[in-house]
């Protein structure tokens, strides 16, 4: 009898692990399960089903997916609960409310895809098991079963480098470090932020099979790291191998491109393979975006290339296809030409500004992808940046265009969430997350208020009044404007007369009047105290207010630098002194919040260290991605420095406003020195015989020339400086904030 209960009880144990919605819930609040009756129904058709059995709430689907998205979809428009980054645990309360009448969603938008490489190192390089499996919690409550999964891809460059020949020396040259994956992963650069220690190896690899145990559980398909031929650069010299000069890459030395033709290929090809599948088992689709960002090499046979890289893959798994992203050049037409439908995923990556699909944009082509499958792709964010932005017309508009059945939609399969970083803007992965479930057209007001009821569980007015004047200004960002994510605050760029945008690519430009966000401040900040410990409430009021003084301190700055045109002194003294007050202001803001602070991302760096040594490594990686990004020639020739800036407490008391403070003080010193009166000043001595023109140039004011990256590189040296912990009231400091801007 015993044995029987004991085996009962294991019989128990394994149904019950068996249902990962279950387990998802007991994760929300304990004791949620009790609540909710879930059942897996066979159909063709993806769908999930919501209706009501006694006191519980019934949730049906096709797959486990479908299921934890329909849950969602209860919580947020039945029980007015919002799960996301900033708060995915919840009170519920003792009776559920009770769905009246049975509501059913159905798709045929099957796949629905989730990052890009880069948010692997830009938001998610120091991530946990604890940290990942809330996040693959939420990839199933907004339908994702098509995750990149790329953790741990360096242990099979590692093991497969060392069977050709290679020293963990000359491997940790090649392979980069924690901050700096992706950009090796896509062959822009080599070793940079490495090397690796063993520890990192042995700790990631544990992690990826965590990670890929529990997609699994959910029924999604990961999509794993394909070979598309990369090599170390010296791989010539190495191996004998034919091998094309990858080149520059903003400074950095490119890896190698393994010809397709060379007799080695396939050996090296399979030996990777043989490593990734030995430790991460077979996929069903293989991620590969080969000549990534380079230009094109007319001693190239691309046709070649892509049929070597695809025949690779498929001597894996035959069933396998191919992900590629949509992104500029790529996929090369010559390259994919030859392919049959099935073959190949591609993903159009910035759908809702650019797509390629066929509609107009500037990156249009004509046939579209013609016989592949595709999927509707949200960019959104660009090196993880801090700030409010969205395109919610272009996006609503952009989707429903691909419901006109044309040659060119007629292969769509899905949709992806393909942003640089996460942890941001939750409204518009919101917004994405639902198109699939809604068949019609809709109007974006009338979401976005059913948005903000969800969100913050209960209607009110003057809340709906502030997110319907953002969702016409900031997240609304016109056709036409292709500027690559938030507009960007000035407080985070490197000072000079001109400060506009902060990185050399965002391609800003200025599509709403900051009065918008001022505006939305004053009505959030108006029934705060209403408010006072509703999560996301107080996460929206801090990134509002944020918004609200970032703009208005580019307002600011414009008026200290006229001050300086016109040689205006004393106001000059007044507005320098205001405008570097905001910066702190904003620092101080931002640390009543775990997720804006500086700590936030320096202790989970430190966290995956088992060294001083370690700690002291990855948290020079997470400080120098978020300012010089690079070694002085990259920082500044390149132009990479400042492109993952962060708008977030510590680094805007301790590094920009540093920068502002040194800036300020210079122009400063500048027009004190001109009022000094010399006969050079007048024309005399050795400019006497100079033009009027020239010395009308010579007079005009030009600012100070420093050494920035001198500065900038001290700090990214220092370590275990900054805490995660919130510090203050947000409330209180919002309502600081806006009596500060009154």
């Amino acid at each position: 009898m015993r044995n029987f209960i004991i085996a009962l009880f294991c019989l128990t144990s394994v149904v019950i692990s068996a249902n990962p919605v279950e387990n998802l819930l007991e994760r929300i609040e304990r004791g949620a399960s009790k609540k909710f009756k879930t059942q897996l129904i066979k159909s063709p058709t993806d769908f999930f089903e919501l209706s009501q059995e006694g006191n519980k709430v019934v949730i049906k689907g096709n797959t486990w997916v479908n299921i934890a998205t329909g849950l969602n979809w209860y919580l947020k428009y039945h029980a007015g609960i919002h799960l996301t980054w900033n708060n995915m645990t919840a009170n519920l309360p003792e009776r559920l409310p009770q769905v009246t009448q049975t509501e059913r969603h159905e798709t045929d938008l099957k796949l629905r895809y989730d990052f890009n490489y880069c948010t692997f190192s830009y938001s998610m390089a120091f991530w946990n098991w604890e940290r990942w499996q809330t996040e693959i919690d939420w990839m199933a409550l907004h339908g994702v079963n098509l995750p990149l999964a790329i953790v741990g891809e360096e242990v099979a460059w590692r093991n497969m480098l060392l069977k050709l020949g290679y020293t963990k020396k000359e491997i940790g040259k090649f392979i980069a470090g924690p901050a700096f994956l992706a950009w090796w992963e896509m062959n822009n650069l080599e070793g940079w932020g490495g090397p690796l220690p063993d520890s990192w190896y042995k700790q990631q690899e544990t992690l990826q099979k965590k990670i890929l145990q529990r997609m699994h559980e959910y029924g999604m398909e990961p999509v794993l790291p394909g070979f598309c031929g990369m090599m170390p650069h010296d791989a010539k010299e190495k191996l004998g191998l034919n091998v094309t000069d990858g080149g520059k890459w903003n400074g950095y030395t490119r890896p190698a491109n393994l010809s397709p033709t060379d007799s080695q290929f396939n050996r090296i090809a399979d030996l990777y393979y043989v490593e990734l599948t030995r430790l991460y088992g077979k996929a069903n689709y293989y991620s590969m975006d080969p000549f990534h960002e380079s230009n094109d090499d007319d001693a190239l046979d691309y046709g070649k290339a892509g049929s070597v890289m695809l025949e690779a893959m498929k001597r894996i798994n035959p069933k396998a296809t191919w992900v590629i992203q949509g992104w500029t050049e790529n996929p090369r037409p010559r390259m994919i030409q030859d392919m049959k439908n099935g073959d190949l995923l591609i993903l159009d990556l910035f759908s809702e500004c650019r797509p390629m699909f066929g509609i107009p944009s500037v990156w249009k082509r004509e046939k579209g992808y013609e016989q592949h499958d595709w999927l509707f792709c949200m960019l959104e964010n660009f090196g993880a940046n801090v700030g409010l932005h969205g395109r919610m017309d272009q996006l609503i508009h952009n989707f429903y265009s691909t419901k006109k059945r044309s040659p060119n939609t007629q292969h769509l399969k899905g949709i992806g969430f393909t942003m640089e970083g996460s942890e941001n803007n939750p409204v518009m992965f919101e917004l994405m997350s639902e198109l699939p479930w809604r068949p019609e057209i809709f109007k974006k007001e009338d979401w976005v208020r059913g948005y903000v009821k969800a969100r913050y569980g209960r209607k009110d007015e003057t809340i709906e009044r502030a997110w319907l004047l953002l969702a016409e200004t900031i997240y609304n960002c016109p056709a036409g404007n292709n500027q690559q994510g938030p507009h960007e605050s000035v407080f985070c760029g490197r000072p000079g007369l001109n400060n506009f945008q902060v990185k050399s690519w965002s391609k800003m430009r200025n599509y709403y009047d900051p009065q918008a966000t001022l505006e939305a401040a004053r009505l959030m900040t108006s029934v705060s105290s209403r408010y006072k410990g509703n999560n996301n409430f107080e996460y929206d009021l801090i990134d509002i207010c944020r918004q609200a003084l970032a703009d208005q301190g580019r307002l600011q700055y414009l008026k200290t630098i006229a001050d300086y045109n016109g040689f205006s002194r004393a106001a000059f003294a007044k507005d320098a002194r205001r405008f570097l007050d905001m910066i702190l202001l904003q620092d101080r803001l931002l640390g009543t919040r775990k997720e804006f602070r500086l700590g936030h991302w320096t202790e989970a760096a430190r966290s995956l260290g088992t060294t001083q040594a370690e700690k002291n490594l990855y948290e020079w990686n997470a400080r120098v991605q978020i300012t010089t990004w690079g070694n002085r020639t990259c920082a500044d020739n390149g132009g990479l420095r400042d492109y993952a800036h962060k708008e977030w407490q510590g680094i805007l008391k301790d590094f920009y406003y540093k920068r502002w403070k040194i800036y300020m003080y210079a122009l400063a010193k500048q027009m004190e020195d001109n009022t000094r009166s010399n006969e050079d000043a007048l024309g005399g001595g050795a400019n006497a015989n100079k033009t009027a023109n020239e010395l009308f140039e010579m007079a005009l004011p030009k600012g100070p020339q420093i050494d920035w990256y001198a500065i900038e590189e001290p700090w990214t040296l220092q370590h275990n400086t900054y805490r995660s912990q919130p510090e203050g009231d947000a409330i209180d400091m919002a309502k600081e904030v806006i009596r500060f801007l009154k």
